[in-house]
């Protein structure tokens, strides 16, 4: 088993630099230092994955990914090959990850949220046309919430729980619904919590 640079814990049995059973161009794996990986955790050869990565238990991570530092990936939840996954992404539990998906720097995913890549299950073409999502810079994604192919999500925005979304969005507002849709800008979101008058202050998820 590869073990990597200074890990914080790995357990027993976790697996890494499964073999893949798909020809790539290069079986390296690189794990940066910091690793904390869960039992059931297995992260297939040939990926490149950043600083301190984090793992819940029974999570998989299959060959040719690039992770960027800091990523978290929680219990029962699969990453397919070819994603390129950037920094402090959070992806929560039971989520799936289709191929060649883009999640930039700080993109949350909560539970159950399914990716797709295929606009024709069964085609016989599919292979040459897969592509997954772009989920651009800070965009939050809550429960249950499925993404077709070949959508962009853009910068900040915040999809609702249950959402189906098959057709891009624009930065910095609230979508929900089926097909998800833009309701307000995100500025205008008020806290129900009674915590703070709003949830995203000055209109943004994340500080520059």
């Amino acid at each position: 088993m590869i073990r990597p640079p200074d890990p914080r814990h790995i357990d027993a049995d976790v697996r890494i630099g499964y073999p893949a059973s798909r020809k790539i161009p290069s079986r390296r794996l690189t794990i940066g230092r910091g690793a904390l990986l869960r039992s059931g955790t297995t992260i297939y050869e040939g990926s490149w994955i950043g600083d301190h990565l984090e793992t819940g238990h029974h999570v998989v991570i299959r060959e040719e990914n690039v992770l960027g530092h800091d990523v978290s990936i929680w219990n029962n939840t699969t990453i397919d090959y070819g994603c390129k996954i950037r920094n402090r992404v959070r992806i929560h539990c039971n989520v799936y990850v289709a191929q060649f998906t883009i999640l930039e720097d700080d993109v949350f995913l909560a539970p159950g949220v399914t990716i797709a890549n295929d606009p024709h299950p069964g085609c016989a073409f599919s292979r040459r046309c897969m592509q997954g999502p772009r989920l651009e810079r800070g965009v939050q994604v809550g429960v249950n919430v499925t993404i077709a192919p070949f959508v962009t999500i853009g910068a900040g925005t915040l999809v609702g729980a249950g959402a189906v979304v098959t057709r891009d969005l624009p930065p910095g507002v609230f979508a929900c619904g089926n097909p998800a849709r833009p309701v307000k800008a995100l500025d205008s979101l008020t806290c129900s919590t009674g915590w703070t008058p709003a949830p995203y202050p000055d209109g943004k998820i994340l500080e520059d």
